[in-house]
């Protein structure tokens, strides 16, 4: 880790990049991630220079532990990624800089089995209202399985449509229709 300077002008520095590392870490519960692994990612992504787990834990005062797990979250999420510098045995870690391809990541990964699980489930509901549907006498009951059924068809149209968009954000052609700044 490099010296910590000493005067009003870094301390102003610190005071504002810790800022807005704070509001990165409370943002990213929106992703699904926790605030401490979101400050984490902010330590990473304002750091010069690549990362090992003790420096992030110094950093965070955080457990070694705490860290590893915290990064390889990051990691999966490709938000983080592991780099090399010749000299150094240990792990080393740095942000992936490039916001765009995190989201488009995050977003597809988390967005694909959230919906994927919704359809499997409609398959399953209509299926088994179906079979209720053959099996029952009860006229009202008959009606309200056709309401319902209907109503898990819309889904399932929705949730087809949803996985076109969420390919469309993996593929990278949402940048067609808006371009990165």
């Amino acid at each position: 880790m490099p010296e910590k300077k000493e005067s009003k002008e870094w301390e102003i520095y610190d005071e504002t990049i810790e800022k807005f590392i704070q509001v990165i870490a409370k943002n990213m519960n929106l992703y699904g991630i926790t605030s401490s692994v979101g400050r984490l990612y902010g330590v990473l992504y304002f750091a010069d220079q690549p990362m090992t787990l003790d420096d992030m834990r110094d950093a965070l005062e955080m457990s070694k532990t705490s860290m590893s797990t915290g990064v390889r979250s990051l990691s999966d999420m490709k938000m983080v990624e592991s780099t090399f510098k010749r000299g150094i045995r240990k792990d080393l870690y740095q942000s992936e800089e490039d916001w765009y391809k995190s989201f488009t990541s995050l977003f597809g990964n988390r967005w694909r089995h959230h919906t994927e699980t919704n359809i499997e489930e409609a398959d399953e509901a209509i299926y088994e209202l179906e079979k209720l549907y053959e099996e029952t006498t009860d006229e009202e009951l008959k009606l309200k399985i056709t309401r319902d059924i209907d109503r898990l068809r819309y889904a399932q149209n929705y949730y087809t449509w949803l996985m076109k968009f969420i390919q469309v954000i993996e593929s990278g052609k949402i940048f067609d229709y808006i371009p990165k700044n």
